[in-house]
């Protein structure tokens, strides 16, 4: 997957993979050196590949070191790319004989969402909309036409996983998942809770 969306972009920018001083690969749910698995496929040219795992950041992290490394004078071309193969269902923790990272974060947002029946990803990332919501004013309408948005991105986009177009409209016509906060339409993609 990984390989094949790096040749995509390497031909979509007629550049030749030795051009390529330096790789970000970004992505949360693999082993340490997924990023070197990846790109042996396209060609094993020597260069460094740094790793980025940044949960929901990590796309934007690897792009902002590679633009850092080029913006210094590092290298002059660099490759950042994002992949995940994910697990069915909704995002869960990995390593259970730790305490989380997130177990402070945890307690804030169920202070905030005081409602543990809905699915993590949905309470960090609702409870962010609905903190927006309380503290701007923010409406279901105005995330509605945010969703619909990006899905006439994704429509127009051959590789996307979800490509069907919505309006502002059936996004709040959709499932109500979080009452005042958010409906199906509005989670990740729709992935958390069809999964």
């Amino acid at each position: 997957m990984a390989a094949a969306a790096t040749r995509a972009a390497l031909a979509d920018a007629g550049l030749d993979y030795d051009k390529v001083q330096q790789a970000y690969a970004g992505y949360v749910y693999g082993d340490s050196t997924c990023g070197q698995r990846s790109l042996y496929h396209v060609g094993m040219t020597g260069i460094p590949v740094l790793n980025v795992n940044n949960n929901c950041s990590t796309g934007s992290s690897a792009l902002f070191l590679a633009r850092q490394a080029v913006e210094s004078g590092a290298a002059e071309c660099v490759l950042a790319l994002g992949f995940e193969q994910m697990q069915p269902g909704a995002i869960g923790a990995m390593f259970h004989d730790r305490v989380s990272p997130f177990a402070a974060f945890d307690e804030e947002t169920d202070d905030l969402v005081r409602n543990p029946e809905i699915p993590l990803a949905l309470r960090y990332f609702g409870g962010a909309g609905k903190a927006h919501m309380d503290e701007f004013g923010t409406t279901l309408e105005t995330f509605a036409r945010i969703r619909a948005k990006a899905s006439r991105h994704a429509a127009r986009n051959p590789v996307a996983l979800f490509r069907q177009e919505v309006t502002p409209e059936d996004v709040l016509a959709a499932q109500v998942v979080w009452p005042g906060v958010m409906t199906k339409l509005d989670t990740s993609n729709n992935c958390v809770l069809s999964g």
